[in-house]
């Protein structure tokens, strides 16, 4: 398949090299397409077109098997602190050239918990979604907003397909856009 999507990651591990040894090692049975390093060195893992391991069970706008119709990024990061400048300027550099390169819209950069809810957290209430959005490297917040009395309705209409816990839907929700919930 045709990447349509970008997934972005956090590695929830003590360094990029420990990340890149682990998404490296079969036995794992986990891999992405790009590390990016605390420091903003990207490192390609897996050509983009190919297939990485990096998404697992999940749905975004009714999409299944992420795995094979997107680009898995991963940032060196666990997840209990703000991403680095280099490291968001290195991000936002690759996302400016696969967008391109593979014609996928802003609204297809998501985070890991945007497809899988519940399952996946990252990359977490640290990372700046906004900023993506103001360069028109990911979705801005939806105009309709998110009606806290119809959740499911409103992540259905936001992108949120994947079966899963209102509770778990309202959090994923609530790390993409803080302010709508």
């Amino acid at each position: 398949m045709r990447p349509s999507l970008v997934v972005i990651h956090y590695t929830a591990m003590t360094s990029a090299a420990a990340a890149i040894i682990r998404l490296c090692d079969p036995v794992h049975e986990v891999s992405a397409h790009y590390v990016i390093a605390r420091n903003g060195q990207v490192t390609q893992l897996v050509s983009e077109d190919q297939r990485a391991w990096h998404a697992g069970a999940g749905q975004w706008h009714g999409q299944d098997d992420i795995n094979s119709r997107s680009i898995g990024i991963e940032l060196d990061n666990t997840g209990t602190h703000p991403f680095p400048e280099p490291q968001m300027l290195a991000l936002e550099t690759l996302l400016v050239g696969v967008l391109d390169r593979w014609d996928i819209s802003p609204e297809g950069v998501i985070g890991h918990s945007d497809m899988a809810p519940g399952r996946k957290f990252d990359p977490g209430p640290y990372f700046d979604w906004t900023r993506l959005a103001h360069q028109n490297l990911a979705a801005a917040a939806p105009a309709t907003g998110i009606d806290p009395a119809n959740i499911a309705a409103s992540g259905i209409a936001a992108g949120y397909t994947a079966t899963c816990d209102p509770i778990d839907l309202r959090h994923a929700i609530a790390l993409r856009w803080p302010n709508l919930i």
